[in-house]
């Protein structure tokens, strides 16, 4: 992984482009990914996201882009919470916003909640149109993590708000070694127990290890322009969220 960057770094080698590769990865892992994701998280993250929802209730927002929205897990927690008029689920993967589309049914939500297959680095949306941008754990995904942050800038209306979730690596004992141990060989072993795509569960973790960190990713923000930017860890630096404000005169 020497010289490897987020960007770079590819889930099934050299060959096509990473946008491609995080589709047919995801695609391939759909219909285990929710399992896996409350297993091997020990259901921490759904504390999270709920800790990354309750921080937008204040700026009530209404009209909400949910990026990489994967099977709708954040969307539909955060019409639970905040009960916007609308949520719009945004990735590449359509095989995982299938899983999304009969949740929402079963929940009820068709008409609040919908899903759109978007590249994050180009997104089709015009300018200041949503309230609140949202990303769980899907920031390490992307092909150029700077200019998917200055996409989700310029469709934020001013005084908007961005709220990002991302696995990240823990400094300090004894959690640093235990997660050394854990993405190493618990995730990559269980991923091909459990899942038909076990390269997915190897390229995952090397992804923790390369994404932008603490203040490292709070200067992206700033540097794309959010102020009010910060971050807080969970569950012992597992896992941080960022966020940040559009100014009202960006």
């Amino acid at each position: 992984m020497i010289n490897e960057t987020p960007e770079t770094l590819l889930p099934y080698g050299d060959g096509e482009r990473k946008r491609n590769q995080v589709e047919n990865m995801f695609d391939a892992i759909a219909d285990k990914y929710d399992f896996l994701n409350h297993f091997m998280s020990l259901d921490q993250d759904k504390g999270w996201r709920k800790k990354a929802i309750l921080s937008l209730k204040d700026d009530a927002p209404k009209n909400m882009l949910d990026i990489a929205t994967g099977t709708g897990d954040f969307a539909l927690e955060a019409y639970k919470w905040l009960k916007p008029k609308h949520i719009t689920g945004a990735d590449l993967s359509k095989g995982m916003m299938e899983i999304g589309v009969q949740k929402v049914k079963r929940a009820g939500l068709e008409g609040k909640i919908h899903f759109e297959v978007q590249d994050c680095t180009a997104l089709t949306y015009e300018d200041n149109i949503f309230d609140a941008v949202t990303v769980a754990f899907g920031v390490r995904n992307l092909e150029n993590i700077a200019k998917g942050i200055s996409e989700m800038f310029r469709v934020l209306k001013p005084g908007g708000k961005m709220v990002i979730i991302e696995l990240s690596r823990p400094e300090r004992f004894p959690m640093k070694q235990f997660f050394n141990v854990y993405s190493s060989i618990i995730l990559p072993t269980a991923g091909s127990i459990f899942s038909k795509d076990n390269r997915a569960y190897k390229y995952l973790p090397a992804s923790i290890q390369l994404v932008p960190q603490g203040e490292n990713m709070v200067k992206i923000l700033e540097e794309t322009g959010f102020n009010e930017s910060r971050h807080v860890e969970y569950t012992l630096g597992i896992c941080t969220m960022y966020s940040g404000r559009k100014p009202l005169n960006p």
